[in-house]
C-alpha cells in the first residue's frame, strides 16, 4: 500500500528539551491515523512539523515521496483543522468554504459548483447562504472540514478539533468524522489526548510519550496487547497489581503479589525469576464470584462501592492500597453486594499482561 506520509527520525529541540525525539511514521494513503498522548508529549509540535509551521532539527518528512522539510506551509498539499474553527463570521457558509478556492483564483462558477458539491458531501445541502452563527456547533464543525476538503489536500491535519464541543455532540462527531474520512478518501492525521476519539475513529494509532512513540498499532491491538506499561495504563481502564516473578513457563508468568497470593498473566517480554513486575488486567476481563474455573487467577478484595453506568456498571474494590475495578454482568447475577463485603475476582491468565515493574 502506498504512503501519503512518511517520516524518518524526526527531532525537534527547544534548548535541551527534545519535544520530538527520533519519531518515524508511515501513514498509508486514504487512512485515518491518530496520534494519542497526554498534554506536553510532543504531539502538537509533531503536527506543526508536518504542516510546515516549524522545521525539524533533523530527520525527513515526505508527502507522496516529495521531501517537505523546507517547503513552506502554503506550498504543501496539506490543510489543517484547529480546535477553534476560525470561520469568518461576516462571510456566508459558502464563502467560508470557497475562500481557499478564491485565493487560488478558481473561477466563480467553478467555486460555486465545488462548494455546493462539498456541502452535499458533508450533509449540509442548501445551507450555503447561512452565516456561521446561524448553525449548530456540529454544523460549524462540518463547515470547517468542508473548507479544507474542498481544496482536495493529500493530508488533512486535525488538531483536537472536537475539544470545544459538549460531550453529546463530541460523541456524535466522532462517528461523523469517521464516515466523512471514508467518503472523501482523504488521509487524516488526527491528534488528541482523548483515547475514545482515537480508538473509535482510527485505522492506526500512535501512542506518544515524552516526544517518542511507545506503540503504533490498530486500536484493538493497542487495547488488547499493549507494548508498554504506559500504553496499558493510558489506553482504556486497567487494574495494576505489583509483585515478584515466581516462574515463567509456557508463555505464562507467575507472580507473587506484594499483598499476598499468586496470580498469572502473559509476559510482554522476557522476565526472570525474582524480578519485580506489574500485572495489568482490564475491568471487563475480571469475573466476580467464588465459583470460577480452576485455571483462573483469583484474588480476594473488599468492596468499596458500586458505580452504576448502565451497561458499563462496575464495582470498586480494594486490595491493600490498590483500587481495583471489575465490570458488573448485565444479568445481575452477582446479587446485592454491600460495601465491606469480601469479593472474589478472577481472570483467565492470557487476558492479563505482565511487564517489568511499571514506572508510569
Amino acid at each position: 500500500m502506498s504512503s501519503d506520509l512518511y517520516c524518518t527520525d524526526l527531532v525537534r529541540r527547544f534548548g535541551e528539551h527534545r519535544a520530538v525525539d527520533q519519531v518515524s511514521l508511515d501513514v498509508p494513503a486514504g487512512s485515518f491515523f491518530s496520534i494519542l498522548g497526554p498534554s506536553g508529549c510532543g504531539k502538537t509540535t509533531l503536527l506543526r512539523l508536518l504542516a510546515g509551521f516549524d522545521r525539524p532539527d533533523s530527520g525527513d518528512i515526505f508527502i507522496r515521496d516529495q521531501r517537505m522539510n523546507t517547503v513552506p506551509p502554503n506550498k504543501r498539499p496539506v490543510n489543517m483543522v484547529f480546535q477553534h474553527l476560525a470561520l469568518f463570521p461576516t462571510m456566508s457558509v459558502a464563502d467560508n468554504i470557497g475562500y481557499g478556492l478564491k485565493r487560488r483564483k478558481v473561477a466563480a462558477a467553478e467555486r460555486r459548483k465545488k462548494t455546493e458539491r462539498v456541502l452535499e458531501q458533508v450533509g449540509l445541502p442548501g445551507l450555503g447562504d447561512r452565516m456561521p452563527q446561524q448553525l449548530s456547533g456540529g454544523q460549524r464543525q462540518r463547515v470547517a472540514l468542508a473548507r479544507c476538503l474542498v481544496l482536495e489536500p493529500t493530508l488533512l491535519l486535525l488538531d483536537e478539533p472536537l475539544g470545544a464541543l459538549d460531550l453529546k455532540l463530541r460523541e456524535q462527531m466522532k462517528v461523523e468524522l469517521k464516515h466523512l474520512q471514508k467518503a472523501f478518501g482523504t488521509t487524516f492525521v488526527y491528534i488528541t489526548h482523548d483515547q475514545s476519539e482515537a480508538l473509535v475513529m482510527s485505522d492506526r494509532v500512535a501512542v506518544m510519550r515524552n516526544g517518542r512513540f511507545d506503540q503504533v498499532a490498530a486500536p484493538d491491538v493497542l487495547y488488547r496487547e499493549p507494548a508498554t506499561p504506559f500504553v496499558a495504563s493510558f489506553v482504556g481502564d486497567n487494574n495494576r497489581l505489583d509483585g515478584e516473578v515466581l516462574g515463567v513457563d509456557n508463555e505464562r508468568v507467575r507472580l507473587r503479589l506484594d499483598t499476598g497470593g499468586e496470580v498469572s498473566g502473559r509476559p510482554s517480554s522476557a522476565l526472570a525469576v525474582g524480578q519485580r513486575a506489574s500485572l495489568f488486567i482490564r475491568p471487563e476481563s475480571m469475573l466476580i464470584g467464588a465459583d470460577l474455573p480452576a485455571s483462573f487467577s483469583r484474588i480476594e478484595t473488599q468492596l468499596s462501592t458500586t458505580l452504576f453506568d448502565g451497561a458499563n456498571s462496575r464495582i470498586e474494590t480494594r486490595l491493600g492500597e490498590r483500587e481495583l475495578f471489575a465490570r458488573l454482568p448485565q444479568d445481575g447475577s452477582v446479587g446485592d453486594l454491600q460495601p465491606g463485603t469480601t469479593v472474589s475476582l478472577g481472570w483467565e491468565p492470557q487476558r492479563a499482561t505482565v511487564f517489568a515493574e511499571a514506572q508510569v
